[in-house]
């Protein structure tokens, strides 16, 4: 019980702690690296099996894309095999020239499907992760994404995900939630109604089954979309053109490395020499012992 309270307390920690600063790419059309510092922090707060001598590879995952007007916005996560490190939220004001991170990374979280309604007003969905996904939540804008407010779901924590959302108008939309598992009601989906543009949502129903959103995202293609290239390795942000998909930027999925810090052996301290140290040599003075006398110099005959 202790064990599992100080790693719920560690990981409480890092997740309040101030997350790496943003990194600011420019494409020279090769896959950009996003980069990540992972140590010893993540590595106890996690309970992460890193070593120096075999460290944990983090990668990077996009989920989503949209735009607003000129800005570009991808969303997605970084992580190891197991465990979500941080969500991440991209932004290009210059069509894919250059990028930069538009909100500070969430520990422990990840973020996916993204919502423009207009030139101003966008969503981004995310959830916690672990076991479990829980806490789900909004990073909403008002104004063309160059400021975000998170806004979580529920009151209390729950286990639970957003399936799907659509927003119909700045204020009206609905979103589904996969509980993962049967709630008290003897349902895992439910459907929820929001009347202020996702600050607060309303339960509409609870299924045992999948739940169709009363007005969902228009079927087909979009606009913009997110592939993986196994060839470089990378997430590609793609824009779909009269015949076909252009590359706008591609991101290299391999992201960096946990591992605690390397640490310094301390040179020894030096060795008293004997004229350093009296007792070094042999000599030394019994206690109680009266001074031993002093030779005089002879006089020269």
């Amino acid at each position: 019980m202790k064990l599992v309270l100080a790693l719920t307390v560690a990981a409480w920690a890092w997740a309040q702690e101030a997350p790496p600063p943003k990194l600011v790419l420019t494409n020279t059309g090769k896959p950009l690296a996003v980069a990540i510092e992972c140590g010893a922090r993540e590595i106890e707060a996690l309970s992460l099996t890193c070593t120096i001598d075999e460290p944990c590879a983090v990668y990077l995952e996009l989920a989503a894309a949209d735009a607003a007007g000129d800005r570009l916005f991808v969303s997605g996560n970084l992580h190891t095999d197991k465990t979500t490190l941080y969500s991440i939220l991209l932004a290009s004001e210059d069509g894919g020239k250059t990028w930069s991170e538009a909100v500070e990374r969430i520990a422990g979280a990840s973020l996916d499907q993204l919502q423009f309604i207009d030139l101003e007003v966008g969503w981004v969905a995310g959830q916690m992760a672990g076991a479990l996904p829980r806490d789900p939540f909004f990073l909403l804008t008002t104004n063309s994404g160059k400021a975000w407010s998170r806004r979580p779901v529920f009151a209390e924590t729950r286990v639970g995900t957003i399936d799907q959302f659509w927003f119909e108008t700045r204020t009206s939309g609905s979103m589904t939630v996969d509980r993962t598992q049967t709630g008290d009601s003897g349902g895992r989906h439910e459907l929820y109604e929001s009347m202020t543009g996702g600050e607060s949502w309303s339960l509409s129903q609870v299924s045992t089954k999948p739940v169709p959103l009363k007005k969902a995202r228009p079927a087909g293609p979009g606009t913009w979309r997110i592939r993986a290239d196994g060839r470089t390795k990378s997430f590609r942000v793609e824009r779909r053109g009269s015949t076909e998909w252009a590359t706008v930027a591609s991101f290299l999925i391999a992201a960096g490395q946990c591992k605690p810090a390397e640490q310094q052996l301390k040179e020894p301290e030096p060795v008293p020499t004997a004229a350093a140290d009296p007792e070094a040599s042999g000599v030394f003075q019994i206690p109680g012992a009266p001074d031993a006398p002093k030779k005089k110099p002879r006089k020269p005959k």
